[in-house]
């Protein structure tokens, strides 16, 4: 692994342990040259992934974008990174246990505002207004509109 800020390929592992429920590996890396001391994760990939965007280009799916875009919906919010963390893994797993190698970004929204609808109102609301591309007040109004049916809804189940 080469170490972020002297790029030496001579990094060691100091400390390994398992992360994200056992979904990954945690390693604390040293490197001899510089000293510099950065952590690593190890995850499972079971396939390369391609985001197929709205204008049909393709690009390598990106985890580290996914929990960007989840990570400033939910900015200044009371959420739990460790929350942030296993929604980002879950949505990664339904992806790669689809049997698809090529995903529509549309697919990749739809599961976020899925997650986010679980972790926080707020944010899902942040991020439904870039996602659907808001240009109105009412298109606010319209998704609250939904956030409440659903909140009948599951009153009407626990009823």
């Amino acid at each position: 692994m080469r170490c972020p800020y002297c790029q030496s390929e001579d990094t060691q592992v100091k400390d390994s342990r398992p992360a994200e429920d056992g979904a990954a590996i945690r390693r604390r890396r040293i490197c001899p040259d510089c000293g510099g001391r950065f952590t690593t994760f190890e995850r499972v990939q079971l396939r390369d992934l391609v985001v197929v965007k709205k204008s049909g280009r393709k690009v390598p799916f990106d985890r580290d974008k996914l929990l960007r875009s989840v990570e400033i919906a939910v900015r200044k919010r009371n959420v739990d990174p460790e929350r942030i963390d296993r929604a980002v893994t879950g949505i990664v797993r339904q992806l790669e246990s689809s049997g698809e190698t090529e995903v529509a970004s549309g697919e990749v929204g739809r599961l976020v505002m899925e997650a986010l609808k679980s972790l926080d109102d707020v944010a899902y609301v942040r991020f439904a207004s870039v996602y659907r591309n808001f240009r109105e007040a009412k298109d606010f109004h319209e998704l609250l509109g939904e956030l409440k049916g659903d909140e009948d809804k599951s009153e009407e189940d626990a009823g």
